[in-house]
């Protein structure tokens, strides 16, 4: 017979160590998170470098065996990677699962020909440097939307309240959702703040914040949060498999992404790399399906969104001064 979850969440190891004289404080219920999907769900989940149409088959295809439900899948080497069929391919294939698909725009500052991002300080790391670089993250963001993608991935301040400005203009449609990448994850709540403000709908925060910044954001900001389960090795790789429950309860509405560390770099993607990209893709899912067996061992595994759902709901937002002019 199966195990019957326990009717309220429990903490990992909880019964065994207050057996043994070890049990921990009860939570605190000011830590938790106030808000909420517009769905309601507390938690959605996202697989990521997900680098192309075969790729994306390998996600669906495991997905489908290990039984693990995916809200977004996201792309990490750039839209100027890709062919206009290869992001219809994916496009199509998003849309048949009901995922939403994300895709990184433009240049960014490791690929570019600064070398200050090479040095102790980073410089400006992965932000788009000059115009050129900010009108390639916006020719990007026309191309794909043209094709379909409702979710472009973005790695830079100015160029978020850009494409911000471009949804409010209709140059890309309304409903386009901007991501903030892990690259330049803001790590308090009043730079989370700043990044919603500017038009993010989801902002990935490190993978190293401590469990109360997470609450101290949550104070300030109700823009969902993505966070990195486990991160790849550029970013830390970090491994939180067993902190889940907390960082949803405290990060809600929080999307988990199941990272991988010890795996090797993928961006820029192509055929050279194409053993590994589709061998990390499948295990990427694996690692989803680890997290969500211990979510549900806990009896913490409720509150997911229903799949299919994707739009953050009412964010606050600078005001468009755009069209204001210089006053005598």
């Amino acid at each position: 017979m199966p195990d019957v979850p326990p009717s309220t969440p429990r903490r990992p190891g909880e019964h065994a160590l207050a057996s043994l004289g070890l049990g921990t404080p009860a939570l605190s219920p000011a830590d938790a998170s106030p808000h909420s999907f517009p769905d309601g769900g507390s938690w959605r989940t996202e697989v990521p470098s997900v680098e192309g149409p075969e790729a994306l088959d390998a996600v669906l295809e495991e997905a489908t065996r290990l039984d693990v439900p995916v809200h977004r899948i996201s792309q990490g080497s750039g839209i100027w990677m890709l062919t206009d069929a290869e992001i219809a391919e994916m496009v199509d294939a998003a849309a048949e699962h009901d995922i939403e698909l994300c895709l990184f725009t433009g240049p960014r500052g490791t690929w570019d020909i600064g070398g200050s991002v090479r040095t102790d300080s980073r410089g400006g790391g992965l932000r788009a440097r000059g115009h050129d670089a900010v009108a390639g993250c916006v020719e990007d963001a026309v191309r794909a939307t043209e094709l379909g993608v409702q979710c472009l991935l973005v790695a830079d301040e100015g160029v978020l309240w850009t494409l911000h400005q471009a949804r409010r203009r209709g140059i890309i449609p309304a409903d386009t959702t901007l991501k903030v990448s892990a690259l330049i994850g803001p790590v308090n709540p009043a730079a989370y703040a700043v990044h919603e403000r500017l038009g993010a709908d989801s902002v990935n925060v490190p993978s190293d914040l401590p469990l109360a910044h997470l609450t101290e954001i949550r104070r300030v900001s109700a823009a969902p949060m993505d966070m990195y389960i486990e991160a790849p090795d550029d970013l830390g790789g970090y491994v939180r498999m067993y902190e889940v429950a907390e960082l949803i309860r405290r990060g809600a509405p929080l999307y988990l992404k199941f990272g991988l560390a010890k795996a090797p770099s993928i961006y820029p993607s192509g055929l050279h790399l194409r053993e590994t990209v589709l061998a990390t893709a499948r295990e990427r899912v694996r690692r989803g399906r680890l997290a969500l067996d211990l979510l549900a061992r806990h009896g913490a595994d409720g509150g997911m969104s229903p799949l299919g759902s994707r739009l953050p709901g009412t964010l606050n937002r600078f005001p468009d001064t755009t069209h204001e002019t210089d006053k005598d």
